[in-house]
């Protein structure tokens, strides 16, 4: 498996929790066209490149049918807006939703490959923000994201080797997906939409 989170040596207490099984069913109950993971990754691509960002927006972003009545979906708009809060507070309280630790390793790493590329569509979603126009270390950073979306399970290494692995990896994530939020703030606000004037 791969092995890069070796560079950004945390160890931050994970806060956010969600229960995947739930936002996996709701997403299927709807046909998203995306997984749990995947979903969750591009809602926070989204949410670090672009402002506003709306729970609309992500809605019509992985539901077939657009909009989706928010009644519907608490589970959607719960997981959107603790999403947004754990960003923003800078607390390092930021977590990825991908299956819990009694899940199969195999399960959880295809997850978190899926969490990748969701992470890097929705940041690519706003020109600037273009991964592959991204420099120095904030590049550096996104290019590790790119090869994680390739990372497996090494069959010829034990099952505990492989567990710590993947769980430097969604460290290695974790932390920074908000080193990329904190860095892309003044892209943000350079994009945010002008406020309506008063007459």
């Amino acid at each position: 498996m791969l092995q890069r989170a070796q560079r950004l040596p945390y160890h931050f207490a994970v806060a956010m929790q969600h229960d995947y099984s739930l936002i996996q069913r709701t997403l299927a109950g709807s046909h998203a066209l995306a997984d749990a993971s995947e979903a969750h990754g591009t809602l926070t691509g989204a949410l670090c490149a672009m402002v506003p960002y709306r729970l609309e927006d992500w809605l019509a972003e992985i539901l077939p049918e657009g909009v989706a009545s928010l009644e519907d979906e608490p589970a959607l708009q719960t997981l959107y807006e603790s999403t947004v809060a754990a960003l923003s507070d800078r607390q390092m309280e930021f977590d990825l939703l991908i299956p819990t630790d009694d899940r199969p390793i195999e399960e959880r790493t295809q997850a978190l490959t899926a969490w990748c590329s969701g992470f890097l569509y929705g940041l690519g979603s706003v020109g600037a923000a273009d991964p592959q126009r991204l420099s120095g270390e904030l590049g550096e950073l996104v290019r590790d994201l790119t090869e994680i979306t390739r990372a497996d399970v090494d069959t010829s290494d034990t099952a505990e080797a492989n567990e710590s692995a993947l769980a430097e990896l969604v460290e290695f994530v974790r932390v920074g997906v908000q080193m990329v939020f904190d860095e892309l703030e003044p892209l943000r606000e350079r994009h945010a939409a002008p406020r309506p004037i008063l007459h």
